[in-house]
């Protein structure tokens, strides 16, 4: 007789468990796993030749305008954290900080530059840790 009312009271508390995780995920979407960790990419633009900003030809100036759109929207969109040329006086190359899951989507995201496409820049990507990132980007 003790070993069923164990057994009744062991069902109806499973029931009663139960019930109350029933009741309190209701009316809630249930739980995906978090969208994964972004990381920081560091992309450097290398330009055909050294002589480039000076010495522009129009088809290259207009995939240098498209360019400067694509990562302008991407900056808005809080992918591109900052960027810029850098004013070496041995040649001017251009370089971005990025956020991506990982190395193939930040090599797909620069790569769809439209300077990459038109395959007047080449890129190279390495993981980058922002020590201290712009006051706008978050981490």
């Amino acid at each position: 007789m003790r070993a069923i009312a164990l057994a009744a009271i062991l069902i109806l508390a499973a029931c009663l468990t139960g019930a109350a995780q029933t009741a309190a995920t209701a009316g809630h979407p249930p739980q995906t796993s978090p969208a994964p960790q972004k990381k920081s990419w560091f992309v450097r633009l290398i330009p055909p030749r050294a002589s480039f900003p000076n010495d522009m030809t129009e088809p290259e100036r207009k995939l240098m305008e498209d360019h400067y759109d694509y990562w302008k929207a991407r900056f808005e969109e809080g992918i591109c954290v900052f960027g810029g040329p850098v004013m070496d006086p041995k040649g001017v190359y251009g370089v971005l900080a990025i956020r991506a899951a990982n190395e193939d989507e930040a090599r797909t995201i620069a790569s769809a530059d439209p300077s990459v496409k038109g395959g007047l820049m080449h890129i190279e990507v390495t993981e980058m840790n922002i020590a201290f990132p712009p006051p706008s980007a978050s981490h």
